[in-house]
């Protein structure tokens, strides 16, 4: 149990039902979702990732991957380590929080370490009673603190793995702040067995399927299918987690981040709508033991009840929502293979100043259309001809040096290419976006590997596909 939780056991009762009504607020009402993103326990190509042997601090023994693939090494591992220092609140400007959830996978098979596979990014702010959610994709491709590139959802794994101060929370923490730019004051980390306890405990959640869905009931080693129709439905606490983490629809983890946030606001429409706290209060002691071990948290009792009262005083129309999905990201492929996504960074740096309204460290905005920002990106690019038509790399970049790219080798592939594909080696996504667009790439032949000593930035290999395409 969490440290802060288990103290409060000896706290009068009043004291842990104004604690519970906090976290019930909060945690609970806003953010229960957090683990609400499990794999699906059946259904997945990919490995489950290793446990990795124990990691003495310092030492940088590499972990691995779902694939196998050893983990990049602490970057400098001789470097005196720092727990993540959260920026605190003082009750009264806004407030931001890390909604984390473990991939089920890891959990259930009893691994030592495991990955996130939700990140929900919570605001509050108390002067304008507005609120926000900001859904992160698991296989977002960011620079991890002390580490390499990876998945973002490495970071808590890493963090947990290799012992560092703040463990797997702490590292999750110091890798979003320095991906969005944003402060973040609390992080929670919530079971799924809380989840569905508690969505039972109000009676389920209405939830209005915009189509029809076929979700899985996880549970003794076996899954149970049920199909939801469209339209307006009470979903019990394991249907409601069966629909929130079901990642097997058209847009994938985008689609799934958009269902965890409909059942975050059912369960506060739930909750408000029926008034109720005064009985959920009546509950407090059942429900604080039921319910505290699956809260792991830095959220303390003060702040926890300071957040209720904030919570339930923002009308549904003042919480904006926003995932860094589609239009925000590019698909891609790591150096190991892996499906990841590629933020455009005024993209998101955009979406996350209309949610949490906050200068960041991004940098400012790069002007023009796709092609001026390209030109200001000014990645140097190499062009190798892998289709059987002759003299393909030498017209592709001379048509892109009068749309002013900055060309700096022109040759012909060490192999010949089916497809297009693109590598980039430093990290350049309008470049990225605007060839992706130019050559109708497939994200599974775009594939990011940082190499500070490549001789070009990106690497443009024309394949047979490329033929076809009549440059404008």
């Amino acid at each position: 149990m969490n440290r802060n939780l288990s103290s409060l056991l000896k706290k009068p009762l009043l004291i842990k039902a104004g604690f519970l009504l906090g976290l019930v607020i909060v945690a609970l009402l806003f953010g229960m979702l957090a683990y609400l993103a499990v794999r699906n326990l059946v259904f997945s190509d990919a490995r489950a990732a290793q446990s990795g042997p124990d990691i003495v601090e310092g030492q940088g023994t590499p972990l691995v991957n779902e694939q196998g693939t050893p983990l990049p090494p602490l970057t400098n591992p001789n470097a005196p380590a720092s727990a993540p220092t959260l920026t605190p609140w003082d009750g009264k400007s806004r407030v931001t929080i890390l909604l984390l959830g473990l991939d089920y996978r890891d959990w259930s098979a009893g691994e030592k370490y495991s990955r996130s596979d939700t990140m929900i990014l919570l605001t509050l702010d108390p002067l304008n009673k507005t609120a926000g959610m900001l859904s992160i994709p698991r296989d977002m491709w960011v620079a991890i603190p002390g580490f390499q590139h990876g998945k973002i959802n490495t970071a808590y794994y890493l963090g947990d793995a290799y012992k560092l101060p703040g463990g797997g929370p702490g590292l999750a923490v110091k890798t979003v702040e320095q991906f969005l730019g944003v402060p973040i004051n609390y992080y929670a980390q919530i079971d799924f067995d809380a989840f569905v306890k508690f969505i039972d405990e109000i009676g389920g959640v209405k939830i209005n399927v915009p189509e029809k869905i076929t979700v899985d009931l996880l549970g003794s080693g076996s899954a149970t299918k049920k199909t939801l129709k469209p339209g307006v439905q009470v979903l019990p606490g394991q249907w409601a987690l069966a629909y929130a983490r079901n990642r097997y629809t058209q847009g994938g983890d985008f689609d799934r981040a958009q269902r965890q946030q409909q059942v975050i606001l059912g369960i506060r429409d739930r909750i408000l709508s029926f008034d109720m706290l005064p009985t959920l209060i009546k509950k407090a002691p059942m429900l604080f033991q039921q319910l505290s071990g699956g809260v792991h948290t830095n959220l303390g009792l003060d702040d926890a009840i300071k957040l209720a009262l904030l919570a339930k005083d923002v009308p549904a129309e003042k919480i904006k929502q926003g995932v860094l999905g589609t239009g925000y990201t590019i698909f891609g492929r790591s150096p190991d293979n892996l499906s990841i996504v590629i933020p455009i960074p005024d993209k998101v740096h955009l979406l996350r100043d209309e949610i949490f309204a906050t200068s960041g460290s991004l940098g400012p905005l790069t002007t023009g259309d796709s092609q001026q920002q390209m030109q200001s990106e000014g990645a140097s690019l190499a062009i190798y001809n892998g289709s059987s038509e002759s003299g393909l790399a030498t017209a592709s970049a001379d048509y892109l040096k009068t749309k002013g790219a900055n060309i700096t080798l022109v040759g012909d592939a060490d192999q010949s290419y089916a497809a297009t594909t693109i590598v980039d080696h430093r990290g350049d996504p309008y470049t990225l976006k605007y060839l992706v667009d130019l050559f109708k790439i497939s994200p599974n032949k775009i594939f990011l590997d940082y190499d500070a000593s490549s001789s070009a930035a990106v690497e443009l290999y024309l394949g047979n596909d490329a033929q076809g395409i009549n440059l404008p």
